[in-house]
C-alpha cells in the first residue's frame, strides 16, 4: 500500500513564499550590498538563484550565488576527504560578507551545522542568515532560520519532498506517512 502524499505547496505558493523571503532578505539587510547567496546542495542551490533573481528584479541588482557541499561535513556519514569546495573545486569568497544559507529543509539542524562547518574553513563571514523552503521542526540542534517559506510542524512519521522544476520538473512540496519507525 502505498503512503498517503498531500500537495502541501504547489507552483503558485511556492513561487509567493520566495517573493515574501526575497524581500525580507532586502529589509532585513537594507539592499544586498556585500550579500552573498550560499544554496546548499542541491535544492537549496536552485532556491538561492530563484530568490536572487527575484531581487535583481526588484532591486535592479545582481546577487553572486554559489553552490555548497557539504557531504564531507555531515557528522553522520562517513568522512572521506576534509574541505568545503564549490562544484568545481574553487573555494567561496565569504571574508567579510553576509552569507545568506539556502535549504529547501530544515528538520534537525545538522545539514545547516554542517554548511556552517564547511563556510567557516572557508573564511570568517560577516554574518550568516538561514533561509529555508520549508522548517518542520524537530530541532537537534539550537539552529533556527532567519526566512522561512512555511512552517510545518510534523511527527517524525512523516516525511517532506520538496520538488522543483529544475531538477524533478514540476514545484511543489509533499507530505507523507512513512511506514515503521518513529
Amino acid at each position: 500500500m502505498a503512503p498517503d502524499k498531500h500537495i502541501i505547496m504547489d507552483e503558485t505558493a511556492i513561487r509567493r513564499a520566495l517573493t515574501r523571503i526575497a524581500h525580507e532578505i532586502l529589509e532585513k539587510n537594507k539592499g544586498v550590498e556585500s550579500c552573498r547567496f550560499i544554496g546548499v546542495r542541491t535544492r537549496g542551490i536552485y532556491l538561492a538563484r530563484r530568490i536572487a533573481e527575484r531581487i535583481e528584479e526588484i532591486e535592479g541588482v545582481p546577487v553572486p550565488v554559489d553552490e555548497l557541499d557539504v557531504r564531507r561535513y555531515r557528522d553522520d556519514v562517513i568522512r572521506v576527504h576534509s574541505g568545503a569546495m564549490a562544484p568545481a573545486g574553487s573555494p567561496l569568497e565569504i571574508e567579510d560578507k553576509k552569507i545568506i544559507l539556502f535549504d529547501d529543509v530544515l528538520y534537525t539542524g545538522r545539514t545547516v551545522r554542517a554548511a556552517m562547518d564547511a563556510l567557516m574553513d572557508l573564511g570568517r563571514p560577516r554574518m550568516i542568515q538561514l533561509a529555508v523552503l520549508v522548517d518542520r521542526g524537530h530541532r537537534e540542534l539550537p539552529i533556527r532560520p532567519d526566512y522561512v517559506g512555511k512552517n510545518l510542524p510534523t511527527s517524525k512519521l512523516e516525511q517532506i519532498e520538496v520538488r522543483l522544476d529544475e531538477i524533478d520538473q514540476i514545484d511543489e512540496v509533499i507530505i507523507f506517512q512513512q511506514r515503521g519507525e518513529a
